[in-house]
């Protein structure tokens, strides 16, 4: 019964520090804050993780994990070529529409904290390998039959994350220049979802075909 108590609250902590560090990155996050939206005290916050560094670490694992497993899900599944590619580009924008904040504080502690990038390689190393060998064969194999021309995994994954990022880290400038309301950005968002889809598919068409 301790174990369960022990793991409810350390799932707890982690809940409320991942929409602080989420809502002011890790330099303005407190572990003062943290416990205050927990329901603990600070001394119990610092028994579970010991520093805000280790729980930040434990907080942004996750999240970078999440971040790459929407691209494994869907890369795994038996299907053609162009669907497997459709719905991975949209499982991706889906997760990111539901988690606007995660690229703004991953992009930003990754700049700024560069030693962070080290200890994810080495974390995620294999699911990414396993992304990019699933990949690089479904690929291989739409060349053959003259689906697609010929491109690099991580070329195809890098349009694929630039677009659909870029709609969410552009949000900010529109809102403060623009003044797009919540409504006029989720219509935005779902006309740039299938526009990213159809340039990507087109991006790959064999050049005899264009």
């Amino acid at each position: 019964m301790e174990g369960n108590n022990n793991k409810d609250m350390e799932e707890k902590i982690l809940k409320a520090a991942e929409a602080v560090f989420l809502e002011k990155g890790y330099a303005l996050a407190s572990t003062t804050e943290i416990a205050r939206r927990t329901g603990c005290n600070q001394t119990l916050v610092h028994y579970y993780f010991r520093t805000k560094e280790k729980l930040f670490e434990s907080v942004f694992g996750r999240l970078v994990e999440l971040f790459i497993l929407s691209f494994h899900g869907v890369i795994s599944q038996d299907l053609p070529f162009r669907k497997k590619l459709t719905n991975l580009i949209d499982t991706h924008f889906e997760f990111l529409y539901e988690n606007q904040q995660i690229p703004f504080l991953i992009l930003n502690e990754l700049t700024t904290n560069p030693n962070r990038i080290l200890k994810l390689k080495e974390r995620f190393s294999p699911v990414v390998k396993e992304i990019f060998s699933h990949l690089s064969q479904d690929i291989e194999q739409a060349v053959k039959r003259g689906e697609i021309r010929t491109i690099a995994p991580f070329e195809l994954l890098f349009s694929i994350a630039s677009l659909n990022i870029s709609v969410f880290l552009l949000r900010p400038v529109f809102n403060r220049i623009m003044n797009v309301e919540n409504e006029q950005f989720q219509n935005l968002a779902r006309k740039r979802k299938i526009e990213n889809i159809e340039m990507i598919l087109h991006s790959l068409t064999p050049l005899q075909e264009k």
